[in-house]
């Protein structure tokens, strides 16, 4: 390997790691909805590996086709500009969304007293859950959970932007293995970075008790969500 590749591939671990780090939509999504619809760390981190796979390549295959067919970097730099609003806009659809049907649920659970008038319990009051709809209440795994397939949808939708520009183009200056290489150690450093935040994370949710809040669970990784999507939208995070 040339001293450029080298440091290249240098390059790339790094921006890698800082890229992931510094993007809340990273690994927010993930470790609020685990929280809220009690997945485990397994399914968890299964998902954002499929996320993660998905964001890398689908700016890989992008910028190879853009090497391939020589498109300028200044045209495929706004293909991927276009990619990342409609990702942006999308996360924050989706925790909007999320949100309000979040609290919807909690205010249809919230308890209330019930006082029995009659029979063996009779002057008996005590408190229960008050359902006004279960219809979409579901325990996990009883039925169909689009949520993961939403996330994945707006994954591979987001955009990786240093890869072309920074990584991809200055490498195909020399060779295709260069470039495979800067790529490959890329999207290993992006996804791994993802992976781990992502299991510390919520490993730590899982035993972090929320008591009263935890009805509201499902309305604050919509609020969550939503709000990263407009720190990346309107921050450029």
């Amino acid at each position: 390997m040339s001293t450029e590749i080298n440091i290249l591939i240098a390059t790339a671990a790094s921006i890698g790691f800082i890229h992931t780090l510094i993007g809340p939509d990273h690994y927010l999504p993930f470790i609020m909805m685990s929280k809220a619809r009690g997945w485990s760390v397994a399914k968890t981190l299964w998902i954002t590996l499929a996320c993660g796979i998905g964001h890398v390549l689908s700016s890989v295959v992008l910028g190879f086709l853009g090497i391939a067919l020589g498109v300028a970097v200044g045209e495929l730099e706004t293909i991927e500009a276009v990619r990342g609003d409609l990702a942006g806009w999308a996360l924050i659809a989706f925790g909007l969304v999320y949100a309000v049907w979040g609290f919807r649920r909690a205010l249809r659970k919230h308890p209330h007293s019930h006082t029995h008038l009659v029979g063996k319990l009779a002057g008996v009051t005590h408190m229960h859950p008050h359902e006004l709809d279960e219809s979409h209440d579901h325990p996990e795994g009883q039925k169909a959970n689009i949520t993961p397939w939403v996330l994945f949808t707006v994954f591979v939708l987001g955009p990786c932007e240093p890869l072309i520009p920074i990584l991809m183009y200055p490498a195909s200056q020399h060779n295709l293995a260069g470039v495979a290489v800067v790529t490959a150690v890329f999207a290993l450093t992006t996804i791994t970075t993802m992976l781990a935040i992502v299991f510390v994370t919520s490993y730590g949710f899982k035993v972090l008790p929320m008591g009263k809040l935890d009805r509201f669970s499902h309305a604050i990784a919509g609020s969550t969500i939503a709000l990263s999507g407009l720190a990346i939208q309107f921050l450029g995070l």
